[in-house]
C-alpha cells in the first residue's frame, strides 16, 4: 500500500508580495523608517536609499561618504552622455543600461587582449593594468569601482599624473588588503573631483551598481 504524503504549506508561502513595483515602494518606505537619513543630503539620498536596498543593511549608512553635489554632479554627467567605467564584469552587468537617460556606454575593459600581459609587465593586477586603458575614456566619465582596490589605487595614480578628470567616482571595493585605505585616499583627493565611497571592508560590485542604477532612477528611490 503507498502511503500519500500531505504537505501543507505555511502561510507566509502563499501570502508574500508579488507585484514588483509595490515591493519597491514598501522596501524604501521600510528603509526610511529604519535608518536616520537625516545627514544625507537630497541630491545623495536616492544613492545611500539604493544602496541600502541592494544589501539590505541600513548600517551602511555610517560607512557612506560623499563630496558635496556628488549627485547631482552624477546626474548631470548622464545627461550629457558621459560613459560609466567599470572596473569588473559584475558591476557592468548590474547596470540598468535600459534606463540611463542618454544611451550611455558602460565599459568595462579588464576583458582586452592584451590586459594579463600589461599586469604582469606592470606588476600589478589586470584591474589595475585595465585602468589604464580608461585614460582616453576619463574626461567627464562616471566611474564605477565596485570590486578591486588596485584598480581605485590606479586610477588615483594616474589623476596625480594629470590625467583628465571624471566627473565622479563611485567606489565600494571589499577586502581586507587595500579596500579601506584605496577609499580613504579617495575620499582625501585634492583632484576636486566628486566622489561617494563605502569606508572600511565592506563593499562590492552590487552596491557599486546601485549607486549608478540610483543616479538614473532617482524617481522611484525619493
Amino acid at each position: 500500500m503507498i502511503m500519500a504524503t500531505i504537505i501543507t504549506v505555511p502561510m507566509t508561502m502563499r501570502n508574500y508580495e508579488r507585484d514588483p513595483h509595490e515591493i519597491t515602494r514598501l522596501s524604501f518606505a521600510a528603509i526610511r523608517r529604519e535608518a536616520d537619513l537625516s545627514a544625507v543630503p537630497e541630491d545623495v539620498m536616492p544613492i545611500a536609499l539604493r544602496m541600502i536596498h541592494s544589501c539590505g543593511m541600513v548600517d551602511l549608512l555610517a560607512d557612506l561618504a560623499f563630496s558635496k553635489g556628488a549627485g547631482d554632479a552624477g546626474r548631470a554627467a548622464l545627461a550629457t552622455g558621459a560613459p560609466i567605467l567599470c572596473d569588473v564584469e559584475m558591476v557592468a552587468r548590474g547596470i540598468a543600461a535600459r534606463r540611463l537617460p542618454t544611451d550611455n556606454k558602460v565599459i568595462c575593459l579588464l576583458g582586452e587582449n592584451g590586459i594579463a600581459e600589461r599586469a604582469r609587465t606592470m606588476g600589478t593586477t589586470r584591474t589595475a593594468a585595465a585602468v589604464e586603458l580608461w585614460q582616453p575614456l576619463l574626461a567627464g566619465a562616471i566611474i564605477a569601482i565596485g570590486n578591486a582596490p588596485t584598480a581605485l589605487f590606479r586610477l588615483l595614480e594616474i589623476m596625480a599624473e594629470q590625467a583628465p578628470r571624471p566627473a565622479l567616482v563611485i567606489a565600494t571595493p571589499p577586502g581586507f588588503i587595500g579596500a579601506a585605505e584605496s577609499k580613504e585616499a579617495l575620499i582625501a583627493n585634492d583632484f576636486g573631483v566628486p566622489y561617494v565611497a563605502l569606508r572600511g571592508r565592506r563593499g562590492g560590485s552590487a552596491l557599486a551598481a546601485a549607486a549608478v542604477n540610483a543616479l538614473a532612477f532617482k524617481e522611484e528611490a525619493a
